[in-house]
């Protein structure tokens, strides 16, 4: 069976994130605007790959001010870096259901590897005869690797943004139609 292509359903997933916040709370978020796909080989897993572009001025942490300056340049600096992109490199089996993705993520030009931890959760079918997709995957990362560098410190010690960011991705696909013959 060949590979086939899922496209990602942006209004039935989410990319979302956590960082501590003073040391003590967590701040967590999404981004709202992003695309991308998955290459499924149903018959062998670890010949699949996902390509996923998130647009950096989409992100929501639920605070104006604070979204604001998470687009500046102490952050994303949006202008000059507008987008996220994520691409696989390689697909495990892991235990169970399991996977591991391997890929290269790269935030404000500087690429990364990071493996996610993922899990195809489904396949079925919607009312309206689409075939869609189930995949969660999580990982976290340290933004300084990626340029992030921006805090303040606090007079009881620590500061006031965590360096591990925590995040979940949760997407339903949707199987791209056969082209037709001409």
């Amino acid at each position: 069976m060949a590979t086939t292509t899922w496209n990602i359903d942006t209004t039935h997933s989410g990319i979302h994130f956590s960082v501590r916040h003073m040391v003590i709370a967590k701040v967590r978020g999404s981004f709202r605007k992003y695309s991308g796909a998955v290459s499924l080989d149903e018959q062998d897993v670890t010949k699949s790959s996902v390509a996923v572009t998130i647009e950096t001025a989409s992100i929501d942490s639920g605070v104006e001010q604070r979204d604001n300056h998470l687009r500046s340049p102490d952050f994303f600096d949006v202008e000059k870096f507008p987008t996220i992109t994520f691409k696989s490199t390689k697909v495990e089996k892991a235990s169970g259901d399991g996977l591991k993705v391997t890929g290269h993520l790269t935030l404000r030009d500087i690429t990364r590897e990071v493996v996610l931890d993922a899990e195809q959760l489904g396949v079925g079918k919607d009312p309206w005869g689409n075939v869609k997709a189930a995949f969660e995957a999580k990982t976290s990362v340290d933004r300084r690797d990626f340029g992030l560098t921006w805090n303040q410190a606090l007079e009881t010690g620590g500061v006031l943004v965590g360096e591990k960011i925590e995040i979940t991705i949760e997407v339903q696909a949707v199987k791209a139609q056969a082209e037709q013959a001409a």
